[in-house]
């Protein structure tokens, strides 16, 4: 029978990241993974030979810089390349450019708005002040005041003061951005629908929100604070796939002695008393540990794999009420040629390599919110497309390409019943004639095409209803609010048991923080311990 320090249910990115941290510091550590590759949502597979999709997440930003330097994960493989450009197409042959020289988008918007083309510098300087403010608590863990401890209080007294230093306009204008929709957030500073579309995107990824939701609007900034290589909200794709990232991850973690296990799915967490002892595997096999960590999220976590016993009715029902709502789908493709959007002129070709953004305006994102409130997927969705194969040609070869395409709304469960193939059909049918109308053959050079509906991203990665954030990022879910108060410090309800997934802070996309902030507390824990 085997013995560790920490046993990590799941190999997603946060769970890998935590058991590196934990193992660089010398603990015994072992990571249980259901599925045979490592990675969660961010892994890479080939479909074809020579082809290579990320299955599940797509593009890079959120991953924290202080990782990748604490792990050295570029001595493991990993290489970030940023796109320059992007582009929002709309009705009508319109489109509206984004590139990463602020100057080039400035005089993109004036195309559109002269006034939203000034409205953009006063937006772009906002949301900066706002990620200034935000992005040190990324990799902090959060105060929790129901714990009433005097740290806890501090650490609040610690951030009152730096919000209170913002200046009153700013502390106003970051309650506003916190609790307001996108759209309402959005019409302060612009007019032109098409501008406003390109930007409301961010806001209603992987979100069981529309655009006229309040709460949108943080969904928006949580997608503006990541960096490629220090410029603050750029996005770029990691050479090889997403996949390179939990590479990156495993290798470090076996670089300092961890061990991970694929195809050893954990059915049950071991308890003895009021503590985690360990875990049971599929088919029987107990492995005990000193603490166990579960990448997991709540409702898998302590409705799946906790005893019942051990969990009072009071906290079931708190998990059970904790929002997890699918709301996206995905296909990935092989084609045998690049696909040529009518509306982006030759000249730039720069805005076909990054994201490919579907969304005429508000009320386009608002209509398509309105079909998954109904049971249906959007007859009219909001795409982010992806060509990474334009800069990375490693994903395909020579002359062909791979294309991601993330659509928003998708209902984890239809009006009409669950998800049948020939609903799965008819749902790629409106996703492919959407870009079809933007891109006339583009049917034609298909060679290879997966179709994701949240059924099949939970039944595959493991993510409830399909929800790539384990849970909503609204204002009742972040901070000391996720997963649950008095439980938002990685601890769970039993003595030496952790969580580390994105359903804890700061939340979802591949960030790594949750899994990094983990470790900290757990050996935080551990060095008590021993000084005892």
């Amino acid at each position: 029978m085997s013995e560790y320090d920490v046993i990590v249910v799941g190999a997603g990115h946060n769970g890998l990241t935590s058991a590196a941290y934990l193992a660089r510091a010398g603990l015994k550590v072992l990571v249980c993974e259901r599925r045979a590759q490592v990675g969660g949502a961010a892994y890479s597979e080939q479909r074809l030979p020579g082809f290579t999709f990320s299955s599940c997440s797509y593009v890079c930003s959120l991953f924290r810089p202080e990782i990748v330097r604490d792990l050295n994960l570029s001595k493991h493989g990993l290489q970030i390349l940023p796109f320059e450009g992007a582009v929002n197409l709309g009705a009508d042959g319109r489109y509206l450019g984004l590139f990463s020289d602020p100057d080039r988008t400035r005089r993109e918007i004036a195309r559109h708005s002269l006034r939203d083309a000034e409205a953009y510098e006063a937006f772009s300087a906002d949301v900066v002040r706002q990620c200034r403010f935000i992005r040190p608590l990324l990799m902090e863990t959060p105060p929790d005041p129901t714990l009433a401890r005097w740290r806890d209080a501090a650490d609040l007294m610690r951030l009152g003061k730096r919000f209170a230093a913002m200046g009153e306009k700013a502390m106003y204008d970051t309650l506003r951005l916190w609790t307001s929709s996108s759209a309402d957030y959005l019409n302060r500073y612009f007019e032109n629908e098409l501008v406003k579309g390109a930007l409301a995107g961010s806001a209603i990824i992987g979100t069981a929100l529309g655009p006229y939701s309040p709460g949108s609007a943080y969904v928006l900034l949580h997608h503006f604070m990541g960096d490629v290589d220090g410029h603050v909200g750029a996005w770029g794709y990691a050479r090889g796939g997403m996949g390179a990232i939990s590479g990156a991850l495993a290798a470090a973690l076996r670089e300092h002695g961890g061990d991970i296990r694929t195809q050893a799915e954990v059915v049950r967490i071991l308890t003895r008393g009021r503590r985690a002892a360990g875990v049971v595997l599929q088919g029987g096999e107990e492995i005990k540990a000193r603490a166990v960590v579960s990448n997991l999220d709540p409702k898998r976590t302590y409705l799946k794999l906790m005893p019942r016993e051990v969990l009072s009715q009071e906290f079931r029902d708190q998990v059970g009420c904790f929002k997890i709502r699918g709301s996206s789908g995905k296909l990935n493709i092989a084609l045998d040629r690049l696909p040529r959007f009518k509306a982006i002129p030759d000249t730039l070709p720069e805005l076909a390599q990054g994201d490919i953004t579907v969304a005429e305006d508000m009320a386009y994102l608002e209509r398509g919110y309105d079909d998954w409130k109904r049971g249906r997927w959007s007859r009219r969705p909001y795409l982010d497309i992806t060509v990474p194969s334009q800069i990375d040609p490693t994903l395909a070869p020579e002359g062909k390409h791979v294309m991601s395409v993330f659509v928003q709304y998708v209902p984890p469960e239809l009006a009409d019943g669950p998800w049948t193939p020939a609903m799965r059909d008819g749902f790629a049918d409106t996703v492919l004639s959407t870009i079809e109308a933007h891109a006339p053959g583009f049917r034609d050079s298909i060679l290879e095409l997966e179709v994701r509906t949240p059924r099949e991203l939970e039944a595959e990665v493991g993510l409830t209803e399909g929800n790539i954030f384990h849970g909503e990022l609204t204002l009742d879910q972040l901070l000391f609010n996720r997963p649950l108060p008095g439980y938002a410090q990685y601890r769970g309800p039993l003595r030496r048991f952790y969580m580390c997934g994105s359903s804890t802070h700061p939340g979802g996309g591949v960030m790594g923080a949750p899994g990094a902030n983990a470790a900290r507390e757990i050996l935080r824990d551990f060095s008590r311990r021993a000084a005892a």
